[in-house]
């Protein structure tokens, strides 16, 4: 699929007509007055309608509230229907008064959307479904169209790191993980440093070590790197990503169905963080800005870690295992420790850390945690809401500490079930010496099934399977605020 930016109207191809609920009579027929059409003969209405007449063939979705999250869906909804028609070629016009505020962030989601709605993973299929294979996005004004490319690289980002998190574990390894990442490094601007097993084991990182002694695919740990050449923040935003490339759960197995079936989501929050870095350099923001993704599988093999180990992580500290499947909080531990090196100003980490966080939002949002004040909270917050990647705050209190001290170590790596993802955050916490966030997206990175709007799902446009979610949430949370609080 392609998508391309327009200026302008042209009648020879399907028009996409997104109608705000607020439109006056004379704006619609001011739109449709230059191909003879009046809106008697193709009436702006609440919900869909079509107009074919031989000549032209258009389609009109109303939204039901001028919100950008309506405007989202009405875009997913509009295409989907092109989709159905069997249109390959078409454009989406947005219709709204001249008075409409905030046009740009408008522009930047049908740009967005054009790029996410219709997105598949094809790649390993033999005969793909037939969908429309070229998008053009019109923004009429200078504005628009800046604002429209800004959607398309951020759309065009979610898309790729949706890729990474469908890919098959037998094909994208930690090492064909690195290696894209290397390569999209050269393409998008920004440096990337790969430490193969060799430099990890002479760097002592225990925790990542002891996660991959059951598999025969080597670890790797990734730093990238994206620094312009005059940065609004005198020390570096550092984004860590766990990058389990699949996840069996080690000797502490994990059952089937609908728990390992899906284990190769559990390097989203890696792509994740690999994504925004990408998007930054290709939009240039002014951000120093360092992604770090430890990166390995978890696996039974005969050396493989087992309950009752003791490792040493990254920074000497003893930890006790007592679960082999709470391994994510091991392999990030040893990228949060070697942030501290980088003396950033702030740290945010994405993982698909626990089933906890899961079982306690559901699908509808994910899990934060900091320690970083109300100022970068509420930032977050705010760029959650903006996005609809909404957050929800869970508390880091020193009561839920102590459930993770060991009896033998400093530390031990799981607590059992009971307040699962609190305590996953506090062993993070544990190794954090900086303004600090954490956010579990167990939930919201992976769809098993379709979950569509008549099932009350508020985020329709997320596509079965791997969502690509984290992206536009750090990319508004730096756009919308990065100045502010880093500048």
């Amino acid at each position: 699929m392609q998508v391309i930016l327009s200026s302008e109207v042209r009648g020879e191809l399907p028009i996409l007509w997104i109608t705000s609920p607020d439109v006056s009579e004379a704006t619609w027929n001011n739109h449709l007055k230059p191909w003879g059409i009046t809106n008697a003969d193709f009436p702006r209405r609440e919900k869909l309608s079509f107009f074919v007449n031989g000549r032209y063939a258009w389609l009109q979705v109303g939204l039901g509230e001028t919100t950008l999250e309506h405007f989202r869906r009405g875009v997913f909804y509009a295409l989907r229907k092109a989709e159905e028609v069997g249109w390959h070629e078409v454009q989406l016009v947005w219709v709204h008064e001249p008075t409409q505020k905030n046009l740009e962030d408008f522009y930047q989601a049908l740009s967005e959307m054009a790029h996410m709605a219709l997105y598949r993973f094809t790649k390993y299929m033999v005969e793909p479904p037939a969908s429309v294979e070229k998008i053009f996005v019109v923004a009429p004004t200078q504005e628009t169209q800046k604002a429209a490319k800004v959607g398309s690289i951020i759309g065009d980002t979610v898309n790729l790191v949706r890729d990474w998190v469908n890919e098959p574990p037998n094909i994208l390894t930690a090492e064909e993980f690195a290696r894209r990442i290397s390569a999209l490094g050269t393409e998008a601007g920004f440096n990337v440093e790969i430490w193969d097993k060799a430099r990890i084991e002479k760097e002592k990182m225990g925790g990542l070590l002891a996660v991959n002694r059951g598999s025969q695919n080597p670890p790797v740990f990734i730093i990238a790197e994206y620094r312009p050449a005059n940065p609004l923040n005198k020390r570096p935003i550092v984004l860590v990503g766990k990058g389990l490339m699949f996840d069996t759960g080690g000797l502490s197995l994990k059952p089937t169905t609908e728990s390992m079936d899906y284990m190769k989501c559990d390097m989203a929050g890696g792509a994740t963080v690999i994504g925004v870095l990408r998007a930054l350099a290709l939009l240039q923001l002014p951000y120093h800005v360092v992604a770090l993704v430890p990166a390995t599988d978890n696996r039974p093999g005969e050396n493989a870690y087992t309950p009752n180990d003791i490792i040493h992580m990254y920074d000497g500290t003893p930890v006790e295992i007592r679960n082999t499947d709470a391994e994510g909080r091991l392999i990030l531990a040893d990228a949060l420790i070697y942030a501290r090196r980088l003396e950033p100003v702030f740290v945010l980490d994405f993982a698909t850390l626990t089933g906890a966080a899961a079982m306690a939002v559901g699908p509808y949002a994910s899990v934060l945690f900091t320690n970083a004040g109300k100022a970068i909270r509420d930032a977050l917050m705010e760029a959650g809401q903006y996005t609809y990647e909404r957050l929800v705050e869970f508390p880091l209190w020193e009561e839920y500490g102590y459930m993770i001290k060991s009896d033998i170590a400093a530390i031990k790596n799981s607590a059992g079930r009971e307040a699962g993802a609190i305590t996953a955050a506090k062993f993070l916490e544990y190794f954090v010496r900086y303004p600090w966030a954490h956010i579990d997206i167990a939930g919201t990175a992976y769809f098993h099934k379709p979950m569509p709007a008549e099932r009350g799902f508020p985020r329709h446009y997320q596509v079965k399977y791997a969502s690509g979610v984290g992206v536009r949430l750090t990319l508004a949370f730096l756009m919308r605020h990065g100045e502010r609080l880093f500048g």
